[in-house]
């Protein structure tokens, strides 16, 4: 997204630097069987979690490691843009505000993209004015995808998953210094609605960021749920 407030701390840089070595593991392992593999890795968690952040600092690690890296932000993906969300979430009582609010075809198709190594034109939100724009991206030399946003666990096809364990009650006041949506009874609503959908993709996590940032590993577990099927290959 177009003019996004990012809040970088040591925490987030030390999380990075973890996650881009685990990165550089798995891909030399993929790439014996697969070779030419593309690699996504997928970060969630609730509202003001830090996932912008982290993917920021995760993509200057990996290109350190001469690993070219492309964030994709998911929050670009809404059906409805900013400045006509609000409204339309009020008229439907948010009822449906959570991952169905994502245009999960187009995101699929720009990831296919990715994976093709081609040229995609993809959807890019201008915070500073809610203006939908679309920019032109070139996969061909891009080697790791990272895609962060709410509900980014959602694509099935990620090749780690990464998940911060953080409550948006946890992280209202640097919501608040970021000034990013207004802080009222509409937006406690959203942010009560949007953490049941974030926290049902919790599973899929093979890393968790705990309240001070620490990676933990994630056991596969053993009664997995059904898939929500939004993300569908």
């Amino acid at each position: 997204m177009l003019n996004d407030v990012l809040l970088i701390r040591q925490e987030h840089l030390s999380a990075a630097a973890i996650i881009c070595e685990r990165i550089i593991s798995d891909m030399k392992i993929l790439h014996r069987t697969r070779p030419g593999h593309k690699f996504i890795v997928a970060i969630s968690g609730e509202s003001g979690s830090g996932k912008s952040e982290l993917a920021y600092t995760l993509a200057q690690a990996l290109k350190k490691a001469e690993v070219q890296p492309k964030i994709l932000h998911t929050d670009n993906y809404y059906h409805v843009p900013p400045a006509e969300r609000l409204a339309k979430r009020i008229a439907d009582s948010f009822e449906h505000v959570g991952a169905a609010e994502y245009d999960w075809d187009l995101l699929k198709s720009n990831i296919n993209d990715f994976r093709t190594g081609r040229m995609s034109l993809m959807p890019c939100i201008d915070l500073a004015n809610g203006q939908l724009d679309r920019v032109i991206s070139d996969f061909s030399g891009v080697d790791v995808l990272v895609v962060d946003g709410l509900y980014a666990l959602g694509i099935r096809d990620a090749d780690l998953c990464v998940y911060i364990d953080l409550s948006w009650r946890e992280t209202r006041k640097s919501q608040k210094l970021r000034g990013k949506e207004a802080d009222d009874e509409y937006r406690l609503k959203v942010l009560e609605k949007e953490s049941d959908d974030v926290k049902a993709f919790r599973y899929r996590a093979d890393l968790i960021l705990d309240r001070q940032y620490k990676v933990h590993k994630v056991a596969a577990p053993d009664d997995a749920p059904s898939e929500m099927g939004y993300f569908r290959d």
